[in-house]
């Protein structure tokens, strides 16, 4: 049994799921346009062969970790995560929680750091499946010209998270 939950933050509602273990397997922002939250795209594989049910709060843990991590108390984080997906998305998943809190790469640079450099596309697309948000820090990556590209919360979360980390005086 897996329990999802909805938890606010400072820059939008977002959906956790725990597995029956208590490991985080997803946790993305609610997308208002879809009826179902679950029809994320980083949300979809759940809903295949997984019982699911809804919890009216979030696992306490994933709550007081990400509240720590907006009020600038935590630059990383504690908790057990077990994302669902290809060896390719797992190795690219890896990669990205090495990247500093307050740092950004280019994709070139996340496909080197995979041991692949010519894979620069395949590490943007196991990017952008990433089913754990903030705390898989996928948003730390950005294009090679320094714009900020897609992000599956949107990029105005995006770029308000990358504020966030790179500056001191930005608040909630």
């Amino acid at each position: 049994m897996h329990l999802a939950a909805r938890l606010d933050t400072p820059i939008g509602p977002m959906v956790s799921v725990i597995d029956e273990d208590r490991a985080l397997v997803a946790l993305n922002f609610e997308a208002p346009d879809l009826p179902d939250p679950l029809q994320h795209q980083s949300l979809r594989h759940l809903k295949q062969g997984v019982d699911l049910e809804w919890d009216k709060a979030p696992p306490e843990d994933v709550a007081e970790q990400l509240s720590a991590y907006f009020k600038r108390e935590r630059t990383d984080f504690d908790l057990t995560l077990a994302p669902k997906g290809t060896p390719f998305q797992q190795k690219v998943w890896t990669a990205l929680q090495a990247i500093p809190y307050g740092e950004h790469i280019s994709y070139g640079e996340l496909a080197r750091r995979i041991g692949n450099p010519k894979a620069a596309r395949g590490a943007g697309s196991a990017n952008g499946a990433n089913p754990i948000a903030i705390i898989i820090p996928c948003h730390r990556v950005i294009g090679a010209n320094g714009k900020l590209t897609g992000y599956a919360g949107g990029v105005h979360r995006k770029a308000a998270l990358l504020d966030h980390e790179q500056n001191a005086l930005f608040t909630w």
